[in-house]
């Protein structure tokens, strides 16, 4: 990922025809971790959220529910920004596409294209699914279903389209000039096939029904939910104010995280669009996998969709959090299991980090009269553990540049299982009589190991490893990734630390 102070990363905005689901919540925690990593590594940073709330089977959806469209919006799109705060997730905008300011962008992107020539005006006749708000060719369906299993209506309507087949080769040239504009590789080989197999113009404007942002000039037509959706991640800039401060400062996007069914739209259409408006591209697209429920594909019918809202009541949000994001290498399909869910609290969390903490931390207190031991002279093990926590910065950073969470948590989790070796080997409980001296910077170690393993975890379980500062009385500003490593500050011996606490408790099989 290119290095630039700046960085702007953006869920795609839910479509509000259902209830939030754990898909939802994977992709919003993935943008959130992202987000907090890059603030901690001193970048200025802006995470977007939010709702996609036109098209047709919103109306379709509204009309079921016995609703006007906006108010049924207005009630789904509360469930989402609730989605939000219960993950704890720290979106700095939370943008609605029934919003004026997102109109007015769409707006000003429909002008854009037709003044550069990449609009006009014919007939759309082929398969439409309603599910997807998507066009399939003939070739694409697979026995008479959409290729994600959604039913398809042959559709026959005034429309205006946009040239895409004219973006062949600029886009196979935007694909080339970064390999890591489009991840993982099998998404990105996906969409170059995709382009190369030949471009077709793309329907952007229904006539069918009335709940969307209406064609400038025309207003029989209502613009293609897609072209609607995608620009919101300029609308939450300011766009068509291309000369705001904020604008300058985020686009382009250096990151549109989306689930692997949508990468199409994002990686194809929604470069092409830029382009033709004079923009600048994403700088990366990543698709990341789904997510079965034990081992079973999650579906309405077979009733087995995993609410997000239930899993953390259930199992705490630290623990959903760090299951998400170290379960299943990220970008792959995983499977949601109890026995895994169950495993990641008690083993990782309980058992290795929590009980790390809790143990030194309270020898601390019995054996250092409850302040940070003064070190003294440091032996060579201590400075083998402190060598790899000091590290972590440069692998877990290279990690989530690769947007691979799961690496940056193997990587700290590495260090969490030496600390615990070191404190095995060490005994600092037979040290006390022995040996206080020694004693003292074998603590030290351990504490200055827990606190960068701290501040690491603070992007992916922000509340526990908060407590954890909290107990090595680390202060606020000194929570970020420049206070780490050999260079940054260290405990000072003599501080005054607060009687410990246990973060992760254990997860009983009956909880489940």
């Amino acid at each position: 990922m290119a290095a630039r102070d700046a960085f702007y990363v953006t869920s795609p905005i839910y479509y509000v025809n259902d209830s939030p689901h754990i898909g939802h919540a994977y992709t919003t925690l993935a943008c959130d971790v992202m987000a907090r990593f890059m603030r901690l590594d001193g970048r200025r940073v802006r995470f977007l959220t939010g709702t996609d709330e036109h098209g047709q089977k919103v109306e379709k959806a509204a009309r079921e529910a016995g609703k006007e469209p906006q108010a049924f919006t207005d009630e789904v799109s509360q469930r989402f920004r609730r989605m939000v705060e219960v993950m704890g997730t720290s979106p700095d905008d939370f943008i609605r596409t029934t919003e004026a300011r997102h109109k007015r962008a769409v707006s000003a992107l429909w002008q854009k294209l037709v003044d550069a020539g990449d609009i006009y005006l014919g007939t759309y006749a082929g398969w439409y699914s309603v599910r997807d708000e998507a066009f399939y060719a003939e070739s694409e369906l697979v026995d008479g279903k959409a290729p994600t299993g959604a039913p398809v209506e042959w559709v026959e309507e005034p429309s205006y389209f946009f040239r895409l087949s004219a973006w062949q080769e600029r886009l196979l040239a935007y694909y080339e000039r970064d390999p890591q504009t489009v991840m993982p590789a099998s998404r990105r080989n996906e969409v170059v096939s995709f382009v190369k197999g030949g471009l077709t113009d793309l329907s952007v404007s229904r006539t069918s029904f009335r709940w969307g942002i209406p064609v400038p000039g025309d207003e029989r037509h209502v613009i293609y939910v897609w072209l609607d959706a995608l620009t919101n991640y300029l609308s939450a800039l300011g766009y068509p104010d291309t000369e705001s401060e904020l604008f300058t400062t985020f686009w382009p996007a250096d990151l549109h995280m989306v689930g692997k069914d949508i990468v199409r739209f994002h990686s194809v259409y929604w470069p092409a669009f830029l382009m033709s408006a004079g923009l600048a591209p994403p700088r990366r697209v990543f698709a990341h996998g789904w997510w079965t429920n034990e081992g079973q594909k999650i579906s309405k019918s077979l009733g087995n969709v995993i609410d997000p809202f239930e899993l953390v009541a259930r199992y705490g949000l630290d623990q959903v959090r760090y299951f998400l994001m170290r379960e299943v290498p990220f970008g792959q399909d995983g499977d949601f299991s109890r026995a895994a869910m169950l495993k990641r609290a008690n083993h990782d969390l309980a058992n290795d980090y929590g009980n790390l903490v809790q143990r030194v931390l309270s020898l601390v207190q019995r054996s250092c009269e409850g302040r940070v031991p003064d070190p003294g002279t440091l032996a060579a093990e201590d400075d083998e553990l402190l060598a790899a926590a000091h590290g972590l910065v440069p692998s877990v950073r290279g990690a989530m540049d690769e947007v691979a969470p799961h690496k940056a948590l193997e990587a700290i989790f590495d260090v969490v299982g030496r600390a615990n070796r070191y404190v095995d080997a060490q005994a600092p409980w037979a040290l006390a009589k022995r040996d206080p001296v020694r004693l003292r910077a074998v603590l030290w170690t351990a504490c200055e190991t827990i606190r960068h393993v701290a501040t690491l975890t603070l992007p992916f379980m922000p509340t526990a490893s908060a407590k954890i500062l909290d107990q090595l009385a680390v202060s606020e500003p000194a929570r970020r990734f420049a206070s780490l490593g050999p260079d940054g500050a260290h405990l000072v011996p003599g501080t005054p630390l607060p009687r410990p606490e246990g973060v992760f408790p254990r997860l009983q099989e009956a909880a489940a």
